[in-house]
């Protein structure tokens, strides 16, 4: 190896990193290697500091080497230096840069003291980055150990079945061409098309009810056509022939759909508003084309149509709530929303402030409009919204979020899933809802039964669209549920002969086995009991058999009837089907009834050989079991029920009818979670139950649990009529489930969920998740039923529901670690490497925050149960009488049951920390390993050529070439990009600077060295985590400039929200390390680092947005600390862009 003395003028090599003036001696090697290199040097001088090579090293021997070193050269700007074999050498450190007169009295030094002498006893065990500690090493294990559980638990249990069919059709859309830049500033942007199924539309004028279809997020304008196609055939081949429907106003629909050009909406709160605008305006054009009579072939005596039904999926629903509320909205033009899967409740990510701000404006407006006492008060009065969710099958919203039990009463609107719908019984994934042919079939029967075309509304009014949605998407068993029989007027004549074995005793049960092996019609009679009975009682009847309406042929009908009093004259008039089963007696009885097929709730059938409440393609369809139930109260003006058996051949089916005492069919079980959770719950169905049996658990509320229910059916009897059907429901949202041939049940809910807003109306103690139980009473044998938490299964309820974490907590975890490498840093002179702080604060700091974190949830819930929870809250609630906000903290829920979340959350973000660092340290060493492979130079290349060409030193650009590019960054920041383009441009350049500084940390070992590149790995890994908040703004942005839509965003344009991030970044490009701070502002980064991980911790989730600009202020302060490690002025600013690579040197290569 060639030596060179600093003497000589060749030797003018350049330290690669500047960092703070340190004073240091050489340690025992370098003596050595001294003595070699300069012969003719005092060995006098060279041992003027002896060095202690055999005792322990000290934290300020892991620092630079002396100006006095013969190799290096003293500079007045705080050099750096290089050695390429470190050992322990006693040393004496500079003060660190001091921003204030000294504060630190003899208590702060003994600490400091302390926190040197037990970190100097494992410094040199982790001089890698790669190192980990065991405790750190356990930690991580454990964390990703939880998120694999909680991964496989997601993609393995309690998965619902998929029952969709598929559906066909036949699709064409007509662009609307003068829909055009004269109507609305978008036109070059978004288009309306009206949909049009071939071989039934054969033109395209409108001739029916307009409906506007909104594509969600990244949706597509031809996700329509199912529904579309639905609607047009159903009109086509049922509805047009149908007399009746026609004079109640039923018409065809006009399906227009709009392009979007597939703009990403979730993520972006000004092209939610732009989307909202071109609609209003979509509107307004929409209604013209009625107007016209080019373009219109609507019957000239139905009113001008001055409203449109809007059907909304995913965003699309948003968005149709948010044209309310815009300035352009012609006032009455909507009165009909029903949306698909679509997040009401809060936005799917906080990531744009925008978004979050627009979502608090719309559900304010909705929940005060509905709070007014008057009509007259309620611009929403009319608006009546739907929302259906798809349920546990969609993983792209939960479907918690659908609920609007937070914005309108049940007189406006309700939620509903789709595993609720009659005849659908099935989740559904965010696409799948659209095109599933059960659902679609019957979302097109509900859409033409609201439809009038005689009112100018085109529907009818809101208290019969309610009724029709209840009607169609309820199952007819919710307290808000109405019977048509008291509303019915009366129908049937029926006669029957003085035959007493016709008429039930009280009390008793009818059973009926094979309908039809009588070979002649019969009517069953079961008395009314009057209405004072001691105990509620409650009739209910189900069979196999589908349920006849008046004037029908089929097997079986119902009804409600009375002694009909003999008068002259009147004998069978008045009523629209008359049966007379008295054949030839000479004493008859004649009974006026009402029909209760409109009243029939449909049931999936549930036999040994059914396996799911749905049937799929290529499957047998099974008929459904037809079930009623009434209170007494319901029916009380009547005095018996016929079951009238039409059947005369093909004996089957059975039918099961009775009267039963409340207290003998409804149960509730008071239990806590935790008593669950250790022993379960079980119950016993005695023999002598009634078929159908109600169990309330109170405390099963939270959609965070999961749970196996067991059924054992003692009944081995071959002629059980049916096998055992539950039923899981909720009362709001409204939510059931069935469960057919019913053994192992797993049970998953959406109940309360975290950061769903409290509903309109208070929750009382006794609600909670309910279990309905028909089971054949013919068997006389015990019904076995056992509850448990599926624990492992819970935890794959945590993906959906705490997915956006990952944008907060990880945060906590990591400003804490940097918090940690500042105040050693601080203290000591050494920066440790990521690990080696994560390690520090899993013995201190991060147990207490995940500690002062889950007491503090704890409190909160304590605050919420005395009415004390807007305490916590830096944002006025809508009402004083519910805080909407209440769950919008920590981790959502303020149930004390899950206090175990904060730490259990806090340690799998460890574990996913320590694993993004590692694949960041694996990025920077396989990308210098690249450059240095690219920058090999052969061994016939001079010695010096080789040296200059391959130096890993930090070569820096002029100041002015720096400060141009920076100024023109953010320049166009100001005008054209969004800030985030350029925070990205920033990782990138971060990561450069990572790499050299790795390369260099690498080839020419120093304390120096080594403390630079922890410091820019530590910022890149704090970039890093800001980065996916940032993300989904630059793909929305490049969106634009893909389908050529040039104008900028009126947000994002804040010079001030990048600039820190651009100085910082481009400072380190020249090498400087961060000056120690002492004095006064000592302790201000780590307040500054703290208070960031207690908003992550706290706010993160709802409000990630506000991350990036924290973040940004604690790059401002860096910028600050780096600008004049002397003084305090503006001129320090320069001082950023030179890195006074003349007054370094470098070390010896080999």
């Amino acid at each position: 190896m060639r030596s060179r003395s600093s003497g000589s003028s060749d030797d003018g090599d350049h330290s690669p990193v500047e960092a703070p003036r340190v004073d240091c001696p050489p340690d025992s090697h370098s003596l050595e290697h001294l003595r070699q290199s300069a012969p003719n040097r005092n060995s006098s001088q060279l041992n003027r500091r002896p060095a202690a090579a055999d005792g322990p090293p000290s934290s300020s021997a892991i620092s630079r080497r002396s100006n006095n070193s013969i190799n290096w050269k003293f500079s007045e700007t705080s050099n750096g230096s290089i050695e390429k074999n470190h050992s322990s050498a006693h040393s004496t450190t500079s003060p660190p840069l001091s921003l204030g007169p000294p504060v630190d009295g003899p208590p702060a030094k003994e600490m400091e003291k302390a926190q040197e002498s037990a970190f100097s006893g494992r410094r040199p065990r982790l001089r890698s980055p790669w190192a980990i500690t065991y405790l750190a090493f356990l930690v991580t294990i454990v964390g990703l150990g939880f998120l694999a559980g909680v991964l496989n638990s997601s993609a393995t249990r309690q998965i619902d079945p998929k029952g969709c069919r598929m559906s066909y059709m036949r699709p064409s859309y007509a662009r609307l061409d003068d829909f055009d830049t004269e109507h609305t500033r978008f036109a070059s942007k978004y288009s309306l098309y009206l949909y049009r199924e071939q071989g039934i539309d054969n033109d395209v004028k409108v001739k029916g009810v307009p409906v506007l279809f909104i594509p969600g997020n990244a949706g597509s304008y031809k996700q329509v056509r199912p529904i579309a196609a639905e609607a047009a055939n159903y009109f086509h081949e049922v509805l047009q022939h149908d007399e009746a429907a026609i004079r109640d106003g039923a018409r065809s629909l006009d399906f227009f759909t709009v392009d979007f050009n597939e703009d990403i909406t979730a993520f972006h709160g000004q092209t939610l508003l732009d989307q909202a605008e071109f609609l209003n305006e979509a509107i307004r054009y929409i209604l013209s084309l009625y107007l016209d009579p080019r373009a219109s072939e609507r019957d000239p005596d139905t009113p001008d149509p001055t409203s449109v039904i809007v059907l909304g999926h995913s965003m699309g629903g948003i968005v149709a709530r948010t044209m309310l509320i815009m300035p352009n909205y012609q006032s009455n033009s909507i009165n009909t929303i029903i949306t698909l899967s679509a997040p009401h409740a809060r936005p799917p990510v906080s990531f744009d402030s925008e978004i979050v701000k627009i979502y608090q404006d719309i559900n304010n407006y909705w929940r005060y409009a509905y709070s007014q006492q008057w009509a007259n008060n309620n611009p929403l009065w009319h608006v009546t919204l739907v929302s259906i969710a798809g349920g546990g099958l969609d993983t792209v919203v939960p479907s918690d979020y659908a609920s609007v039990e937070s914005l309108v009463p049940d007189t406006h609107g309700f939620t509903v899933f789709t595993t609720t719908v009659p005849n659908v019984w099935t989740s559904m994934d965010h696409q799948a809802i659209l095109w599933c042919d059960q659902f679609r079939k019957v979302l097109t029967r509900t859409i033409f039964d609201i439809v009038d075309v005689k009112r100018a509304a085109q529907t009818r009014p809101r208290a019969e669209r309610m009724r029709v949605f209840k009607k169609w998407l309820l199952t007819g068993m919710e307290p808000i549920s109405e019977k048509t029989v008291p509303l019915k007027e009366l129908s049937t004549l029926l006669t029957l002969t003085d035959n007493s074995d016709d008429v039930i005793a009280q009390g008793k049960r009818l059973v009926l086995r094979n309908l039809g092996t009588n070979g002649a019609p019969r009517a069953h009679l079961l008395p009314i009991p009057p209405p004072g009975s001691p105990d509620v009682k409650r009739f209910t009847l189900l069979t196999d058999q589908k349920l006849d309406n008046p004037g029908e042929n089929g097997r079986l009908e119902v009804l409600f009837c009375s002694i009909l009093p003999v008068q002259s004259g009147q004998a069978g008039t008045g009523f629209a089907s008359q049966m007379d089963l008295s054949g030839e007696a000479t004493g008859s009885t004649r009974l006026a009834c009402k029909n209760a097929a409109p009243d029939v709730v449909v049931l999936p059938a549930s036999t040994h050989s059914t396996r799911h409440p749905f049937f799929v393609d290529q499957e047998r369809e099974v008929q459904p079991f037809s079930y009623l139930q009434y209170d007494v109260d319901e029916v009380s003006e009547y005095q018996f029920v016929a079951v009238v058996e039409k059947a005369t051949s093909s004996p089957s089916g059975f039918v099961i009818a009775e009267f039963s005492d409340h207290s003998d069919s409804h149960r509730t079980r008071h239990i806590s979670l935790r008593r669950l959770l250790a022993f379960g719950v079980k119950l016993r169905l005695p023999a002598s139950r009634p078929m159908v049996c109600e169990v309330k658990v109170p405390s099963l509320q939270s959609s965070l649990l999961a749970y196996n229910l067991e059924v054992e059916n003692k009944c081995k009897s071959k002629t059980e009529l049916f096998a055992p059907l539950v039923r899981q429901y909720l009362t709001e949202p409204y939510e059931s489930k069935y469960f057919v041939n019913a053994k192992d049940v797993t049970v998953s809910l959406h109940g309360i969920a975290p950061y769903v807003p409290p509903p309109l109306k208070r929750r009382t103690a006794e609600d909670g998740l309910s279990f309905q139980f028909w089971t054949d009473p013919t068997c006389d044998a015990d019904v076995q039923v056992k509850l448990s938490i599926d624990v492992f299964g819970s935890l794959g309820k945590l993906y959906m529901r705490y997915r956006t974490v990952f944008a907060a907590f990880p945060l906590l975890i990591v400003t804490l670690v940097v918090q940690k490498q500042f105040r050693v840093y601080d203290t000591t002179g050494i920066f440790l490497s990521f690990h080696e702080g994560l390690d520090l604060c899993l013995r201190q700091s991060i147990p207490i925050i995940l500690g002062v974190l889950t007491v503090l949830s704890l409190s909160m819930t304590s605050s919420a149960q005395t009415g004390n929870a807007s305490f916590w809250h830096w944002r006025n609630s809508t009402s004083t009488a519910i805080d909407f906000h209440q769950n919008d903290l920590l981790i959502g829920t303020q149930d004390p049951f899950f206090w175990f979340l904060v730490p259990l959350i806090g340690v799998v973000c460890i574990g996913v920390c320590t694993m993004v660092n590692y694949m960041a340290l694996a990025l920077t060493y396989t990308l210098s390993l690249a450059v240095s492979v690219l920058s090999f130079r052969p061994g016939w290349i001079r010695n010096d050529d080789r040296r200059r060409t391959t130096a890993p030193g930090f070569t820096a650009s002029s100041p002015r070439r720096r400060m141009i590019i920076t100024a023109v960054l953010l320049f166009l920041v100001s005008t054209f990009i969004p800030y985030q383009f350029a925070y990205m441009v920033a990782c990138l350049v971060q990561l450069a600077t990572t790499v050299r500084a790795q390369r260099l940390a690498s080839e020419l070992r120093s304390a120096a060295n080594s403390n630079f590149y922890n410091y820019v790995h530590t910022i890149f890994i704090l970039m890093l985590w800001i980065l996916p908040i940032n993300m989904p703004i630059l793909v929305v942005w490049i969106h634009n400039l893909a389908v050529q839509w040039f104008t900028p965003f009126s947000s994002h344009h804040n010079v001030l929200s990048i600039m820190p991030y651009i100085i910082l970044v481009e400072t380190l490009t020249t090498g400087k390390m961060v000056p120690r701070v002492s004095g006064r502002f000592k302790n201000f980064t780590s307040f500054l680092l703290f208070g960031i991980s207690l908003y992550a911790g706290v706010y993160g989730v709802s409000c990630a947005y506000m991350l990036h600009h924290l973040v940004n202020a604690v790059a401002a302060w860096l910028v600050v600390v780096h600008s004049n490690p002397g003084s305090w002025s503006l001129s320090g600013l320069s001082n950023l862009y030179v890195g006074d690579v003349d007054d370094r040197k470098r070390g010896k290569e080999p």
